[in-house]
């Protein structure tokens, strides 16, 4: 009565692939990745460029010398994603080398000690990012003031809104007339790509929404409580990098939960962890330590949170 009957060949073949969805997501974050250019013009292209062709290179370099593989696996787009994400994390003025640094750190210890794709437990770029942070709290946490299209490591720079800049207005939150990495210019632009993501199914809503709600209803009462000394709700989710660490990493396929509970207590988790970092914690910005925390927990919720196996039949039913 309960068996389960798999058909003959041929089966049919899903359309979706690791290098599919990978470019999937290069391609949403071409609006931001404009808006990055057209606040910090030079400074914003030679990180980008800089970036993305150095982990392109350390993969490549490590794949095939040192781990003796002979697959080119540089094609898939996961190299090109690290380097678009990392350089999204970085300040517009930073120093080459050590935009290369954290290049050889995001693949060479984040991404291929662990093997390599599908493999590893943090995600690659935001462990470069908090690698450089730690090892460079000067460069990177010094921003150039948008507008300044020739300025490279010379640009002038200001504090952030996290940092206890100047609040903007609503709209330039949300346009990105503001200073900041370049993945913090516009999150009208990175919520763009993340509505082609959903649309194109390479993400789910679980781990985005969870994660803005619980920023936006954490910080709407800290707000509410003392509106003097606590950010608004609307200000909490425009600045910083939260729009693009709840859309793009850690959404991460690889370090991220499985099942949909397990990706709203993760979620749920990233969102009180960010605003508490922000508040109390020794950095302003919370939101790249509180995805790689949670990567860390990953494991641990996906056996939790383990989704029913295919064709096993539950004990009421059986009764």
């Amino acid at each position: 009565m309960n068996k389960l009957i798999v058909s003959l060949s041929p089966h049919v073949h899903g359309k979706d692939s690791v290098r599919k969805n990978m470019y999937g997501v290069c391609i949403a974050l071409l609006p931001a990745m404009l808006a990055s250019f057209w606040f910090f013009g030079l400074g914003a292209a030679v990180v980008m460029l800089t970036s993305v062709v150095a982990c392109v290179f350390f993969e490549w370099f490590i794949s095939r010398f040192i781990m003796g593989r002979q697959r080119l696996t540089i094609l898939d787009g996961s190299a090109v994603l690290t380097g678009i994400l990392l350089a999204f994390n970085l300040p517009s003025n930073l120093p080459i080398w050590i935009i290369v640094l954290g290049a050889l750190f995001a693949i060479g210890v984040g991404k291929m000690t662990f093997g390599g794709l599908g493999q590893n437990i943090f995600n690659p770029a935001l462990a470069g990012r908090v690698f450089l942070l730690i090892s460079f709290p000067v460069q990177m946490t010094s921003w150039p003031v948008p507008g300044q299209l020739t300025a490279y490591t010379d640009a002038v720079t200001a504090a952030t809104p996290l940092g206890g800049g100047e609040i903007p207005a609503a709209t330039d939150l949300l346009f990105g007339q503001m200073g900041g990495s370049l993945g913090e210019v516009s999150a009208l632009a990175l919520l763009i790509g993340c509505a082609f993501m959903l649309w194109r199914k390479i993400i789910t809503w679980h781990i985005p929404v969870s994660i803005l709600g619980t920023v936006a209803v954490a910080s709407g009462l800290l707000w509410l409580a003392n509106p003097e000394q606590y950010m608004d709700p609307l200000t909490s989710l425009l600045t910083g990098g939260l729009v693009l660490g709840a859309c793009y990493m850690a959404t991460d396929y690889v370090t991220s939960p499985m099942s949909h509970k397990g990706q709203l207590i993760y979620g749920v988790s990233i969102g009180l962890l960010t605003v508490i970092i922000r508040n109390w914690g020794a950095y302003p910005e919370g939101m790249s330590f509180a995805i790689i925390i949670m990567n860390a927990f990953t494991p641990l919720i996906n056996n939790y949170c383990k989704p029913t196996r295919f064709g096993e039949v539950r004990k009421e039913a059986a009764k």
